[in-house]
């Protein structure tokens, strides 16, 4: 099968049937076998008898439905993991992502061989008050990912299948599946302007709350990524620098107070120096983060997931292996 398209949705009982008929337009224009598979996330208008009649009419139509709404993250990895197409992609419901680029970007994962195609709305029908909040946090995802994209939250992406096969896709981190990937080890992530249409159906689900949870989801992926299986290399780190200052601190006060001593000058009292109490302080928030390094680092390596890798290919190996 050439493509899996995933398009989880939330109260989209209206826009369903002209987003099936657009999609299977393209996909027999340009002769792509192909599968088209709504996650009903818990809806309750008829979204789930709308999917029903579309599937008893095309057979490339399936359906998942949750029995209430888990968010678009659950909905998502359970898509990729019944999906079975070469080329998977994930479009939103509301007709605001259009089929006609469907092309273009299957074209960019099986010819320019990218991993990973996000959709770029450069031009976007929203008010500012949601496209101001949308540039800042693609700037600081940009900053702490390394990730060169301009619209991180785009849902139309196209993935080889290998992708979504190997990632995990949880919370609210739908928004970060490009910094998944890539702590995944697949580096080859592209963008493409595409066209942003004006919601015709329905109104968002989202509102500005999603801003702060991204921007806390986002400092946690980040770490996870980088330390997730090696927790005590930051913990321990900061433990041991923090101790060390604190350490150094107070061995400075107290030769301070011993050559006022030795010199027989009255020196005022150690503890009435308020750098001595955040020298201890210090001390003590250093040996805790390096004790909660090392209980992390135990958790870690009795993790189910501690040897968890992506392996890209194989070569000489019999099938019992």
């Amino acid at each position: 099968m050439d493509i899996s398209i995933v398009i989880p949705l939330l109260n989209e009982a209206e826009s369903l049937p002209e987003l099936a008929t657009w999609i299977d337009r393209v996909m027999k224009q340009n002769s792509y076998t192909y599968e088209l598979l709504f996650i009903d996330d818990g809806s309750k208008d008829d979204s789930w008898q709308v999917i029903e009649s579309l599937a008893a009419q095309n057979p490339s139509v399936c359906g998942i439905k949750f029995r209430r709404n888990y968010g678009k993250s659950a909905a998502l990895n359970t898509g990729f993991a019944a999906c079975r197409g070469k080329v998977v992609f994930t479009m939103d419901a509301d007709l605001q992502d259009s089929p006609d680029e469907l092309p273009d970007l299957y074209r960019m994962i099986t010819e320019e061989k990218f991993d990973l195609v996000s959709g770029w709305k450069q031009k976007r029908y929203d008010p500012l008050s949601k496209t101001l909040p949308t540039k800042l946090f693609n700037a600081a995802t940009r900053r702490l990912s390394g990730i060169q994209l301009n619209d991180f939250n785009c849902g139309l992406k196209a993935y080889k299948q290998d992708v979504v096969k190997s990632i995990e896709v949880y919370g609210e981190m739908h928004r970060y599946i490009p910094v998944i990937a890539k702590w995944s080890g697949f580096t080859k992530i592209g963008e493409r302007v595409v066209q942003h249409q004006a919601r015709k159906y329905g109104t968002t689900k989202f509102g500005l709350e999603r801003f702060v949870n991204g921007f806390l989801d986002l400092l946690s992926i980040t770490f996870v990524g980088r330390f997730g299986r090696r927790p005590m290399h930051f913990f321990g780190t900061m433990g041991t620098i923090m101790f060390i200052v604190g350490f150094l601190s107070a061995l400075y006060i107290g030769i301070d107070k011993m050559c006022y001593v030795w010199q027989h000058i009255q020196a005022p009292k150690v503890v009435e120096n308020p750098w001595f109490f955040i020298s201890l302080t210090t001390m003590v928030l250093g040996t805790l983060l390096f004790i909660g390094g090392f209980l992390a680092e135990l958790i870690a390596r009795t993790s189910p997931t501690r040897n968890w890798y992506v392996v890209e290919k194989k070569i000489g190996l019999g099938k019992d292996s």
